[in-house]
């Protein structure tokens, strides 16, 4: 369920990053609306995914996917120009996340290793209070 309330997230962030193109700096209503909704709603579905999805693996998932599938509305839809470096860019974010994914902090680690984490996490926790 969480990565569902993920992909739903990224969709609300990308309609609202396409009508906060069409509200034309918060000078169109409806638009500008929109853009509000869209990102409330984009940053509560975020917030329910990570529940149980880590911070940085539901963050590489959905800015990777957001900024390729930005890229492709604003080239499609707002026929906006894109070149050799943006291309570049783009396929060494996407490395990242791909890397973040497969390598990144939580992957591989024993329950013991889990446990021991938590464990200074609350040390930690209980000094600075």
């Amino acid at each position: 369920m969480s990565y569902l309330y993920l992909a739903l997230s990224i969709s609300l962030e990308l309609i609202g990053t396409s009508l906060l193109k069409a509200s034309e700096g918060f000078s169109k209503l409806f638009p500008t609306i929109g853009v509000i909704v869209a990102f409330i709603s984009c940053f509560f579905f975020l917030s329910l995914s990570l529940k149980t999805i880590p911070l940085n693996t539901a963050y590489a998932i959905w800015s990777g996917i957001g900024i390729v599938a930005t890229v492709i509305i604003s080239v499609s839809i707002w026929k906006e120009k894109i070149n050799m470096a943006s291309i570049v860019g783009i396929t060494l974010i996407l490395a990242g996340v791909v890397i973040l994914n497969l390598f990144g902090p939580g992957h591989n680690e024993s329950s013991s290793d889990k446990e021991r984490s938590e464990s200074s996490v609350a040390i930690n926790d209980s000094m600075n209070k």
